[in-house]
């Protein structure tokens, strides 16, 4: 374990003072732990249109801050300017205020299990390909840009042990494809995030990001995504199955003592969910099926339609993308409201939990640049301060119970605002 984790770990004896505290006093201030917001909120408050939602996030800035369940860390929660599933964004999030943490679990050659948003994203969010022993082992070598054909290169997890993969540096997420030349391809990262705190960001293990939550004050809870494998990596992988990744994952909560209350498991394979439904029962309240079925208008009907099964059959937490909770109404259909998706989940008795806020540019270019997280509601959002009302209608009216963000401190605020 490298020092930043080990620093850490002394405060883990800290944080198991607060454990028999019920949740709602370790969410405000009065302890050493002090939630930091930064200019982003306030930013956005003053760029909401005047209305009673203005006035009321207007009158919170001053108003202290603390941790918020509601509020759930995206690949960390820092991800928005600070390299996804590492120590550094992690921590981001957990100083934003973020009560709930993720990691992505991935598996390596050798069945470890690690912190990666995609099992094949290592070309675009670590150094990989600036280390040719491990560059030599990607599933698709690096291939630079020529006149017809953009930079290309695929690296997973399961092509390396690891050891190699702990020896890797997260970076933010992206990739040049004009780029002739790995150093060049190192870089693509979008305008409006940044690459300044792009020096080294530290990876996990999921055994380590456990520690590492466990340990932040102020008490944390998790939430890991067991990620699909790709095409490019099929299953059983060597022998290793969707079953036995499943409950591996899972053991490690086990084996580690976590309460099961703590863990907010994410799949968006529905035999994950079954699995740990019959295997794992007291994980079972608050195991969390991601659904991205519904992308295009008759897949929404169905996903909308089959919402009463899914309750029936287990499920207690269902997590669609925002766009698919939102659309456009009102008298003169110039309204966020809910959509016949949140309606339908409220109906049927599922929670709801939605992802990801701050994923997305300017809100002025959301039409433009056809944004998937705003497609319900592009025709009428034009300005950053409409992230406010996104999140009002969903809070407020959709009745979601968590959102995820990739930068913690905005929804932490609303939270607060609001005694979510």
């Amino acid at each position: 374990m490298h020092g930043k984790l080990s620093s850490l770990a002394v405060v883990a004896a800290a944080t198991s003072l607060v454990a028999g505290i019920p949740l709602d006093r370790r969410h405000y201030p009065g302890q050493d732990y002090l939630v930091s917001l930064g200019p982003r909120p306030y930013y956005l408050v003053h760029n909401v249109s005047e209305s009673p939602l203005k006035d009321k996030l207007v009158a919170c800035e001053n108003k202290p801050v603390g941790i918020q369940s509601w509020s759930i860390g995206h690949r960390g929660g820092g991800t928005m300017q600070i390299p996804e599933e590492t120590v550094e964004s992690t921590l981001a999030g957990a100083r934003m205020g973020a009560g709930v943490l993720e990691c992505d679990v991935s598996f390596t050659a050798d069945r470890g299990l690690v912190c990666r948003h995609d099992i094949c994203d290592l070309h675009t969010t670590t150094n990989i390909l600036l280390k040719p022993e491990l560059a030599a082992k990607c599933s698709i070598p690096f291939t630079p840009a020529n006149a017809t054909h953009p930079a290309t290169a695929l690296c997973c997890t399961s092509d390396i042990t690891t050891a190699e993969f702990k020896s890797l540096c997260g970076k933010m997420d992206g990739f040049n494809k004009t780029a002739t030349n790995v150093e060049d391809y190192q870089h693509g990262t979008p305008a409006w995030r940044t690459e300044l705190y792009d020096t080294c960001g530290q990876v996990l293990t999921f055994p380590e990001w456990i520690d590492l939550v466990d340990s932040i004050p102020g008490y944390r809870n998790f939430t890991p995504e067991l990620k699909t494998p790709p095409k490019a990596v099929p299953l059983p992988f060597n022998g290793y199955t969707q079953a036995q990744y499943a409950r591996d994952a899972m053991n490690v909560f086990v084996q580690k003592g976590i309460d099961p209350s703590r863990v907010w498991f994410q799949s968006f394979t529905p035999a994950d969910i079954y699995l740990w439904l019959n295997e794992f029962p007291a994980f079972g309240k608050q195991l969390v099926y991601l659904d991205e079925d519904g992308d295009t208008p008759d897949n929404f009907t169905v996903a909308v339609n089959r919402l009463g099964a899914l309750k029936a059959s287990g499920v207690s937490v269902v997590a669609p993308p925002i766009n698919y909770l939102l659309t456009v109404g009102g008298p003169n259909n110039d309204t966020i409201v809910p959509s016949s998706y949140a309606i339908t989940a409220k109906e049927v008795g599922l929670d709801v939990i939605a992802w990801s806020f701050e994923r997305s540019g300017p809100l002025s270019k959301v039409a433009a640049n056809e944004d998937y997280y705003y497609a319900s509601i592009a025709p009428i959002t034009y300005y950053d301060g409409q992230a406010y009302n996104v999140i009002d209608v969903l809070a407020q009216e959709v009745g979601i119970i968590g959102l995820f963000s990739d930068w913690s401190s905005t929804v932490t605020y609303y939270a607060n605002c609001f005694d979510l």
